[in-house]
């Protein structure tokens, strides 16, 4: 992946700004953007990155996960997504600093992957998923999606990354919990230096769909088949750069 962080340095052609040496002949001759100034500019296409991106999957642990885990196994998807970003990025420190994090009834930062301290093995990536699903059988009933998400694009964008990534993982249930659309739309949209996104890994009838609906087009997916997840990833990443071409 290239560089997509804004660098500061000359920006030449300036109609205002300190006088470019390199421009003096042109302003005898009456052009008029002769000038520089310092400021930030999106790097050159292919530029390599000088500071990795910076990704936290918010992964969604609660009750409702376990108990329909026998009707579309949305537990069993969720920790595949995980355990495919752990095995992803792996011996890839120096392009993505990761981290991922759980949100149940019992809260909105549950710790599951430590971005200092990345799980190198298989041993180390089972107990992660073993974690997840300890916690989505016994954890309590409730919903922290919203100050999950909301906490996280926060957190992030106090960082100095390349670029900023949340991937929230949720089964769609906002509903029972009274959490209208909008209020979700309004938290992923909430900074734009952070670029949030919510996949949908469960679903009770075209519950999903019907939300998907409601977000803005290209934030949200539903992945009721894990091989789906490899593609939206790629879709969210490279949708970053297609945005600002």
């Amino acid at each position: 992946m290239t560089a997509k962080g804004k660098e500061r340095q000359w920006l030449k052609n300036q109609a205002l700004g300190e006088l470019d040496d390199a421009k003096i002949i042109d302003g005898l001759t009456g052009e008029k953007a002769i000038y520089k100034r310092r400021g930030e500019q999106d790097p050159e296409p292919g530029t390599p990155q000088q500071k990795p991106k910076r990704l936290r999957v918010l992964a969604d642990v609660s009750g409702s996960m376990y108990r329909f885990n026998g009707v579309d196994g949305r537990l069993e998807r969720s920790m595949e997504a995980v355990c495919m970003v752990m095995e992803a990025l792996e011996s890839y420190e120096h392009k993505f600093k990761y981290d991922i994090m759980g949100h149940s009834g019992d809260g909105f930062d549950i710790e599951l992957v430590r971005a200092d301290k990345v799980p190198n093995n298989n041993k180390e990536r089972l107990k992660v998923l073993k974690t997840m699903h300890a916690h989505a059988q016994f954890c309590m009933s409730g919903d922290h999606t919203l100050e999950g998400t909301e906490a996280s694009i926060k957190e992030l964008s106090r960082e100095e990354s390349d670029e900023l990534f949340v991937v929230v993982l949720s089964d769609a249930n906002l509903e029972r919990y009274g959490i209208r659309p909008e209020r979700f739309s309004t938290v992923l949209t909430a900074d734009p230096q952070v670029n949030a996104f919510a996949i949908f890994i469960g679903s009770l009838g075209d519950q999903a769909e019907r939300l998907q609906k409601t977000l803005p087009a290209g934030r949200s997916f539903v992945a009721m088949d894990t091989k789906q997840i490899p593609q939206i990833l790629q879709q969210i990443f490279t949708s970053t750069m297609l945005s600002s071409a």
